[in-house]
């Protein structure tokens, strides 16, 4: 357990078998540089709630907090906010970013929801997408043709992607980001994760153990009928077969045949896992109370 916890994890990447990161609530963040041995806190100076890292190589890395954004080009030696959006652009509006990903060095998209403060909660009043052509020092909103939470994102190539939201919504592109068609998903569960191996094969995962697959690119998706009830929160593939979904109560799920059939594995925790990252030998997954678990080949 990385040191300063027991806060929840929800976000955990690798850029090699060595050297990976873990980061979750309250600005939490924590790098190994020995496999998983030891984790040394970073003192990121945020207390919003990481949602997400993402690392395009291994030097240019991204983490997505709140309405925060934070950038290194020194594989996280040091981590500098920069500014996603102009001051008062959404007001009275909050934004939150959930989620990041890069087609290339130049081309990015940022996605998540933005809010309205009410007397005792927040609540979401639109869906919020941000984009960039020049590496992230410049970001225009795109508007959805929905209004709904949006909780990640996932490129193929330079030109495709695809966002997974809330009440099952489930949005596409071909230009890289320009625009966006939404896709039946036949399903109004929350979907959490989406995980492309190309332009045809992918995978989302969402509430109430929904778990769907489409090999062409989403103009149709199938649920995968399973008896595994529980939230399910990530899914990634390590190559064209083998994948693994991790999800609430210390679910982990594997599949060998391209994700058509699914199997539990042991988990050694009953505590819910939010965050995963699978390589070819390896894996991690990381949940609440700063609960890491590590899979390897």
């Amino acid at each position: 357990m990385p040191e300063g916890g027991p806060v929840d994890l929800v976000a955990v990447y690798f850029t090699s078998d060595k050297e990976g990161w873990v980061a979750g609530d309250n600005g939490y963040l924590a790098k190994t540089s020995d496999g998983g041995r030891t984790w040394e806190k970073y003192p990121l100076n945020t207390t919003e709630d990481i949602n997400e890292i993402y690392f395009r190589n291994d030097k240019d890395g991204y983490l997505v907090a709140g309405r925060k954004m934070f950038i290194t080009k020194d594989a996280g030696r040091s981590w500098n906010e920069t500014n996603i959006f102009r001051q008062g652009m959404f007001r009275p509006l909050i934004p939150e970013f959930l989620s990041i990903r890069f087609a290339d060095r130049k081309r990015g998209i940022v996605v998540g929801s933005l809010l309205r403060q009410t007397k005792n909660d927040l609540i979401v009043v639109d869906s919020l997408v941000m984009r960039t052509d020049d590496g992230g020092d410049t970001w225009n909103r795109i508007i959805m043709p929905t209004k709904t939470e949006l909780f990640h994102l996932d490129y193929n190539g330079s030109s495709h992607a695809w966002i997974v939201g809330d009440n099952g919504v489930i949005l596409a592109t071909t230009d890289s980001g320009r625009t966006w068609v939404k896709q039946n998903s036949n399903t109004t569960n929350a979907l959490y994760n989406v995980d492309f191996r190309d332009d045809n094969e992918g995978y989302a995962v969402g509430g109430k153990g929904t778990i769907l697959r489409t090999e062409n690119g989403g103009l149709t998706w199938t649920r995968v009928i399973t008896t595994f009830p529980e939230t399910l929160m990530r899914v990634d593939f390590a190559d064209d077969k083998n994948g693994w979904i991790v999800g609430h109560k210390g679910s982990i799920l594997r599949s060998s045949d391209k994700g058509r059939t699914w199997v539990k594995q042991e988990s050694r925790t009953t505590g819910h896992l939010y965050g995963l990252f699978m390589a070819k030998r390896y894996g991690w997954a990381v949940g609440a109370k700063g609960v890491i678990v590590g899979y390897e080949r």
